[in-house]
C-alpha cells in the first residue's frame, strides 16, 4: 500500500515556489484575504494561508470585517482590491453571513484575480478545457498530488463522492480532460446502489463531509483512494474514509490530516504566482 503524502508533496511545491519568487527583483506577488466575522475555523484557515504566503515570499493582507457588514460595503472592498495593482489574488473565506449572496460576491471578483477558481468565467474555461483560467485549489491540488505520486489516471474509472461546486464538480471536470483521460462518475447522497458504484472505481475520491463514511467493503481491491474530508469529532480529526481498514484494501491512500489539506494551500499559492506572472506579462 502506498501512502500518498500530501504534506511532503506540498512542501516540495512551496520550496520551488519560494525559489522562483526570491528571484523577483521588483514587486512580489500579492494575495488579499477577506475574513468576515469571528468563526474560529475560518480564522484558522486564513492564518494557515497567511503563514504559507510568508513562507514563500508572497505579500499578503487580510481585511477582517464584522459579521454584520452589508453586501454593498463588501462589494466596494472587493472592487478596491480588483483595482489594486499590488494584489494578484483575492480570496474571500467562506461561509458568508446570511445577508451576503455567495453568487454575487464570487461574480464580483475579477476573474484574473480569482485564484480560488470559483468565478463562472473560470469554471467555464475549466469545462471547455481552455487555457487562461484558474481551477479550484482543492481539485487542482488533488490532481497534482496524484501526478506527483506517479499515478496515471489514463483510462481509469474514477468515482467522485460529492457534488459541491468547491470540490466535486470541478474535480470531475479536471479528471475528464484530455491528459487526465479518466471516465468519471459523480456520486452523492441520492445515488442508488452507492456501494456497488464505489466498488467499480479504480480511483475513489471522497468529499462528502461524513466521518468514516467510506468503509473497506465499498472499495475495489487495489484502488487509489483520495480522502478530502476533514471532520472535527469527539475522536479528533477524521476523514470521510475509514483509513485504518481501507488501507488494507487500497493500492494507495491519502491520510487525514496530511493528505489533501496541505495541497489546497500550496495550490492557492501557485495560482497566485501564476496570476502575478499573467499581470506582469500584460503590462
Amino acid at each position: 500500500m502506498q501512502l500518498i503524502d500530501g504534506k511532503a508533496i506540498a512542501k516540495k511545491i512551496r520550496e520551488e515556489l519560494k525559489t522562483d519568487i526570491n528571484k523577483i527583483s521588483g514587486r512580489k506577488p500579492g494575495l488579499a484575504f477577506i475574513l468576515i466575522g469571528e468563526d474560529p475555523a475560518s480564522k484558522a484557515y486564513v492564518e494557515m494561508k497567511e503563514k504559507g504566503c510568508l513562507e514563500v515570499g508572497i505579500y499578503s493582507e487580510t481585511l477582517r470585517l464584522p459579521a454584520e457588514i452589508t453586501q454593498e460595503d463588501l462589494l466596494k472592498k472587493i472592487n478596491r482590491l480588483n483595482n489594486d495593482p499590488n494584489i494578484d489574488g483575492i480570496l474571500i473565506q467562506q461561509p458568508f453571513p446570511r445577508q451576503i449572496s455567495t453568487t454575487k460576491i464570487v461574480e464580483t471578483i475579477n476573474p484574473s484575480k480569482d485564484v480560488d477558481g470559483f468565478h463562472p468565467t473560470n469554471l467555464g474555461r475549466l469545462l471547455l478545457g481552455t487555457a487562461g483560467g484558474f481551477a479550484a485549489c482543492t481539485p487542482l491540488g488533488i490532481m497534482k498530488m496524484i501526478e506527483q505520486s506517479g499515478i496515471s489516471t489514463d483510462g481509469m474509472e474514477a468515482v467522485v463522492i460529492g457534488r459541491s461546486n468547491i470540490v466535486g464538480k470541478p474535480l470531475a471536470a479536471l479528471l475528464v480532460q484530455k491528459g487526465a483521460n479518466a471516465t468519471v462518475t459523480i456520486a452523492h447522497s441520492r445515488t442508488k446502489n452507492l456501494k456497488e458504484v464505489c466498488r467499480r472505481a479504480d480511483l475513489l475520491i471522497v468529499a462528502i463531509g461524513r466521518p468514516h463514511f467510506v468503509t473497506a467493503d465499498m472499495v475495489k481491491p487495489e484502488a487509489v483512494v483520495i480522502d478530502v474530508g476533514i471532520n472535527q469529532t469527539d475522536q479528533g480529526l477524521l476523514g470521510d474514509v475509514d483509513f485504518e481498514n481501507v488501507k488494507n484494501v487500497a493500492a494507495a491512500i491519502t491520510p487525514v490530516p496530511g493528505g489533501v489539506g496541505p495541497m489546497t494551500i500550496a495550490t492557492l499559492l501557485t495560482n497566485t504566482y501564476e496570476s502575478y506572472k499573467n499581470a506582469c506579462a500584460n503590462l
